[in-house]
């Protein structure tokens, strides 16, 4: 079974979201109110109309509601503006209060119906009193989320180390894992300032090629191997996937040496070897 949807985006570089297109005429680019969990929103099509498996969508499905007027652009373009005026009364109260936080960015409904406000902080914030004297200026329902660094620079945006705009505030809608690990795999600096994004985590971009060099090095013997090279014994300590090479450490000499993989014999495999590494035990 199918069912047919139109993907909808609230935010740049944010979620995906299914609607049921309840007979509209839409094409990608076009804007549309739609009803949310959260109450009537404005967003932008992202994919067109088109038939989904029935396991692909999230029930219940809600509908599209109109497609954007001139009017609900008028509409948006106020709330921007409210949401300027919005965020300066709130660092006044945040600064009234002394409380220890960061605002970052300040969000309105788009039927007025909620300010939401999204701040950083170091721990837990009792922020009770700031949301009353919120309501009594807004008078509408507040909302203050703490969020973390990532979502902090998605939602401020910059460059990157790359002279690009941040993947994350561009074009990547989820923050997928990333680990060491694979700044090892792609034999990279483990210099924090060289692996680390503006939000100071690990780059998004080290998952990006993470699956290639792993595939590559899926042919190689691991890092610790004991083979034989045309010098003689020695063990792995670094692959080349690009040079189809590995550089082997000697063990009379305890040079470095880099040789390709097709003019080395693997001893035995992982294991303890009489020099102490560790090695494959065949």
């Amino acid at each position: 079974m199918s069912v047919k949807v139109v993907g909808v985006r609230f935010k740049t570089a944010g979620k995906v979201y299914y609607f049921d297109p309840d007979g509209i005429e839409l094409k990608q680019g076009d804007h549309v109110v739609v009803e949310t969990t959260r109450g009537v929103e404005y967003g932008e099509v992202v994919v067109a109309p088109k038939e989904v498996p029935d396991e692909e969508v999230v029930a219940p499905l809600k509908q599209v509601l109109r497609k954007a007027t001139a009017e609900d652009d008028q509409q948006v373009q106020a709330n921007r503006e409210k949401e300027k005026k919005a965020f300066h009364i709130a660092v006044e109260k945040i600064v009234a209060h002394e409380l220890p936080m960061k605002l970052i960015s300040v969000e309105q409904t788009f039927d007025g119906n909620k300010i939401i406000f999204y701040f950083t902080a170091e721990g837990r914030i009792d922020f009770r009193e700031l949301v009353k004297d919120l309501a009594a200026v807004f008078r509408t329902r507040i909302e203050l989320r703490q969020i973390g660094v990532r979502d902090e620079a998605k939602m401020v945006g910059g460059l990157g180390c790359c002279g690009r705009e941040l993947c994350c505030a561009s074009w990547l809608a989820d923050f997928a894992p990333v680990s060491i690990r694979m700044a090892k795999e792609q034999n990279l600096s483990l210099n924090p300032t060289k692996i680390s994004g503006i939000c100071g985590r690990l780059m998004c971009c080290l998952k990006y090629e993470n699956d290639v060099y792993e595939e590559a090095k899926a042919g190689y013997p691991e890092i610790g191997t004991l083979v034989m090279s045309p010098d003689g014994e020695g063990k792995i300590v670094t692959i080349n996937i690009f040079r189809k090479t590995v550089s082997i450490e000697l063990h009379e000499s305890k040079a470095i040496r880099e040789y390709p993989l097709n003019e080395l014999k693997i001893k035995q495999g992982r294991g303890e070897c009489n020099c102490g590494c560790p090695a494959r035990q065949d």
